[in-house]
């Protein structure tokens, strides 16, 4: 067996090394754009996607965590490793993930509470990289409800932007909107993918 394996791959490397030169690829497109306003553009990019966004300056933003889990009537929630202390607000109980939930005991809260990495303002969409107040991607695809923190130095007005900030390497996840799929009959059905509701808070 290692014999046929080491003949296979030989025969790879012989035709991957007769291979020609692959000439660049032109990245002579936009990499960014003026707006007048990308936290305004960002909050009605994500609103398109039926996520619920508000606004608020950063020292409000304990009481708007509150006043958000209080409007979904959150009791239990995740907190993810390096969220902090401050945001853990409201009449809630609050599990860490250390050690790592199960599956069970991530399916039976009542959401999660994260920060983000990167938020593109062109598209409406949430860059998760797994870091300190994101927590591994389990913790934001198991729970019904997601509420995250965008601060306001964290939006991009463009993709070639966001991902000039992101390390490839990391666990990225991709969010626009609350998880969502439509059938033939183009019925949407939201949850099935991840959570059910999304609301946003962007400070700043």
């Amino acid at each position: 067996m290692a014999d046929a394996r080491a003949e296979i791959l030989g025969r790879v490397r012989a035709a991957l090394r007769d291979r020609p030169v692959a000439a660049p690829v032109p990245r002579d497109y936009d990499r960014t754009r003026d707006y007048p306003d990308v936290l305004d553009l960002a909050a009605e990019r994500i609103a398109d996607y039926r996520a619920e966004v508000t606004r608020v300056p950063v020292a409000d933003l304990p009481r708007a965590i509150a006043a958000a889990l209080a409007k979904r009537s959150a009791s239990t929630m995740i907190a993810p490793p390096g969220l902090p202390r401050e945001w853990q607000v409201g009449d809630v109980r609050w599990l860490t993930d250390e050690p790592p939930l199960t599956v069970d005991e991530l399916d039976s809260v009542d959401g999660v509470l994260t920060g983000c990495a990167v938020t593109i303002a062109e598209t409406g969409t949430l860059v998760l990289d797994g870091g300190a107040a994101q927590g591994r991607r389990a913790l934001t695809l198991v729970p019904d409800y997601h509420l995250c923190v965008v601060r306001a130095g964290q939006i991009v007005a463009t993709v070639p932007e966001a991902v000039a900030r992101l390390e490839s390497t990391r666990p990225l996840t991709f969010v626009s909107g609350p998880s969502a799929t439509s059938d033939i009959e183009l019925d949407r059905v939201e949850g099935v993918h991840g959570p059910r509701t999304l609301d946003v808070l962007i400070a700043g």
